[in-house]
């Protein structure tokens, strides 16, 4: 994996926790306007509709720079638009970054013994 696609695959994962968080705080600013006075919409509206636009374009280029099957970049689309998705998607994304540099790492030290061979 190069640069450009741990880049892409981490910027991907750094929006997605609080994209979901703005998710769920613009949920419950939903329903305390509806109940009582208090209406936060408006301003929780701007804030996730930000985050949700940052996350979408993160999520072209990951899917552009790590090469994901439609399944794959699917997936993390849907995660995208459930209240709680957010949260999985980083776990998931985490977890393949740190596989690739584990197999990036792997590569680097067979083509180094091959080379010494």
């Amino acid at each position: 994996m190069d640069i450009k696609t741990a880049s892409a695959l981490r910027r991907l994962r750094l929006v997605s926790a609080p994209e979901a968080v703005s998710f769920l705080l613009l949920l419950v600013c939903s329903v305390l306007k509806r109940t009582t006075d208090f209406n936060a919409v408006p301003v929780m509206g701007a804030v996730h509709g930000f985050l949700f636009v940052l996350y979408v374009i993160f999520w072209v280029v990951a899917w552009y720079r790590a090469r994901w099957s439609l399944k794959t970049a699917a997936l993390y689309f849907v995660l995208s638009v459930l209240p709680t998705g957010g949260f999985f998607a980083e776990r998931r994304l985490r977890r393949e970054a740190e596989d690739a540099v584990n197999a990036a790492i792997a590569l680097r030290v067979r083509q180094e013994e091959a080379y010494k061979s």
